[in-house]
């Protein structure tokens, strides 16, 4: 589809990119929010937590929330939409990818930016076990870029996943890396792997034939975890093969639902590849709107409700 012209326009100082990121991530506050936990064992007897919140009348439609690099279901920016969507008469979960719900998953592998063997078990379970007959998904970040590897990946979704929204998506991983290795990133870089870190420590305990002290201690760069952890625990070669085989980019042309990616031009973790103006415009299904501010999850808006989560709900009443 053509390009959407976005309208959002942010609070003076929150067109900085910077600022509405860390704004965003560590200021930001949702109340209200009732969550009933549910865990689901996997296909290789590992488990996922689902955080659900309900409308206030019952309802067959439900929004599926995915979060983004050592998030989980309690972030501002996971229960800004269930709260939004519950208020418009849809129930939300929120998925927390093994290992982020509080508790060490119970495998030596985890979760990754392409891991959508595990999306499809959620969505699975959700059908056979619920009644919803619309169902959409919410994307932020790694999250965003599994939701679209997700639905291009494969020649059948189930019907019932009716439209998909994405935020801050990373389509290209190996581009999104290397921008997090920059300067400018060093903050955000430095944070993210002091959390990784110590997460593979408490691994570690239990899997000691599989990773080593010594790797452990090697460890200094996003890009040394990937190479060291991610790519070794998730069948992939390094960490270049985990980038180029884990990148929803190659799989837009191929989606066939209703799907928005919403990606800021001030988003300093995504690089050129990130904005697929290209695959939007040769694709019906995809829209992409590129907000000039928003940072990397940082689309402040009025009220709380963030303007991704309010083009959210938008999208998914323009298209049904």
């Amino acid at each position: 589809m053509p390009i959407i012209e976005s309208t959002y326009k942010p609070p003076f100082l929150l067109k900085n990119g910077f600022i509405s990121t860390v704004y965003s991530g560590l200021v930001r506050r949702v109340q209200g929010v009732e969550q009933k936990r549910e865990r689901i064992t996997l296909f290789d007897g590992d488990f996922i937590d689902l955080d659900w919140s309900f409308s206030k009348t019952k309802t067959n439609k439900l929004l599926i929330l995915l979060h983004g690099l050592e998030g989980n279901g309690q972030r501002p920016y996971m229960k800004g939409p269930a709260k939004l969507f519950n208020d418009n008469d849809i129930d939300a979960v929120c998925v927390n990818f093994r290992g982020c719900s509080g508790e060490d998953n119970l495998k030596f592998r985890s979760y990754h930016s392409g891991a959508t063997e595990d999306l499809e078990a959620v969505i699975t379970h959700i059908i056979s076990e619920k009644d919803y007959s619309e169902i959409y998904l919410k994307g932020i970040s790694l999250g965003a870029n599994m939701i679209l590897k997700y639905l291009g990946e494969r020649e059948v979704i189930p019907n019932q996943i009716k439209a998909a929204i994405t935020a801050s998506a990373p389509c290209y991983l190996y581009g999104s890396a290397k921008a997090l290795h920059t300067f400018k990133n060093k903050l955000y870089h430095d944070r993210f792997l002091k959390y990784l870190v110590n997460r593979l420590k408490t691994k570690q305990q239990n899997f000691k034939e599989d990773l080593s002290d010594e790797d452990v201690a090697s460890i200094k760069t996003l890009f040394d975890f990937d190479n060291i952890y991610t790519s070794k625990a998730h069948g992939f070669k390094d960490a270049l093969d985990y980038y180029e085989k884990s990148s929803c980019l190659q799989f837009l042309p191929n989606i066939k639902i209703p799907t928005l990616i919403i990606n800021a031009l001030n988003d300093s973790f995504l690089s050129p590849e990130c904005y697929p103006v290209k695959e939007a415009k040769n694709n019906p299904n995809l829209y992409l709107e590129m907000p000039q501010h928003g940072g990397h999850v940082g689309f402040v808006d009025k009220k709380n409700v963030y303007y991704n989560e309010k083009r959210a709900l938008e999208f998914v009443k323009e298209t049904h």
